[in-house]
């Protein structure tokens, strides 16, 4: 299969994957703190990960590390935690609605950071994004309690961590193996994830005792290995074979995932948020899109 087609078949795998990542985010929170969670989805995905991949390990070269240290905190460790924190006062598909901005910040802070030139209908995209996000938050403090405002800039945190990272591996990465930067990723990130886990009180025989900690587990184990593991492996390969704002378009089909999730476990959603969700997505698709290129007429072709 040739990148092409390639990069759409990663797209999809990863909208279903991380669509269903917030629900199980959620239930995770039913046995466990987001300390807890958030360390032990990183630490359980780096278990996985070295025993599938730890000899790619070698495809690093020294000079690179720094960068791998660089993309493991931006692109997993802070964001797991604020995404926990975040859905302990908001909703599961909402949280998912607030993570499609990562293609609008990638463009942002591609232009900041990076220095790489913005289109017009991508700067239109940015305005109309950042928009419906206001509106977004403005519209679920309204019908939760003015607490929930803080929370629902949790995501915009992790989200805008995920627009540089995608600036980091395009730019720096570039030449090492997928499954190399996501191992690499997580065998740094192995022994802080322990540390939080040690300090939030998870190893205690009380914790682990609890049905609803074991089953969070599993809930956490599933997030783990496929949300995050498999997922991030994927993901690093298709922002080799496309470019950032594409490989962060797989944010326009994670909110469908999760909305549906959502609507399944009896979550409930006001007219303003539905429409607020839209304007985002439609500001994703308007910084998305190409430019038409003019076909020559038939006086044009024969000079």
């Amino acid at each position: 299969m040739d990148n092409q087609k390639l990069k759409w078949f990663y797209l999809v795998a990863l909208s279903l994957v991380w669509g269903s990542s917030f629900i199980l985010i959620k239930k995770g929170l039913l046995g466990l703190t987001p300390l807890q969670l958030g360390a032990l989805r990183t630490f359980l995905a780096g278990i996985f990960l070295l025993l599938i991949g730890a000899k790619s390990l070698r495809k690093i070269k020294k000079h690179q590390w720094r960068w791998i240290v660089v993309s493991a905190l931006l692109g997993t460790f802070f964001p797991a935690f604020l995404f926990a924190f975040a859905e302990l006062k908001i909703n599961s598909a909402i949280v998912s609605i607030l993570n499609s901005t990562v293609p609008i910040l990638s463009i942002i802070f591609g232009f900041l950071i990076f220095k790489i030139k913005s289109t017009k209908k991508q700067v239109i995209g940015v305005v109309i994004g950042l928009l419906g996000s206001v509106l977004l938050i403005g519209s679920g403090a309204n019908i939760n309690s003015s607490q929930d405002l803080i929370y629902a800039f949790l995501p915009l945190v992790a989200t805008t961590m995920y627009a540089i990272n995608v600036h980091v591996i395009k730019r720096y990465l570039q030449d090492v193996p997928a499954l190399s930067i996501t191992v690499g990723c997580f065998s740094v990130l192995m022994i802080p994830a322990t540390i939080v886990l040690y300090f939030a009180d998870f190893f205690t025989s009380e914790n682990l005792n609890e049905a609803s900690t074991r089953t969070a587990i599993v809930y956490i184990a599933i997030l783990s290995v496929v949300g995050t593991g498999i997922a991030k492996v994927l993901f690093n390969k298709l922002v080799q074979i496309s470019n950032p704002v594409f490989s962060t378009s797989v944010t326009y089909l994670i909110p469908i995932v999760a909305l549906s999730w959502g609507i399944l476990d009896g979550e409930k959603f006001g007219f303003l948020q539905v429409i607020s969700g839209m304007v985002i997505l439609f500001g994703v698709y308007m910084s998305n899109r190409k430019k038409k290129i003019k076909k020559p007429t038939l006086k044009e072709s024969a000079l």
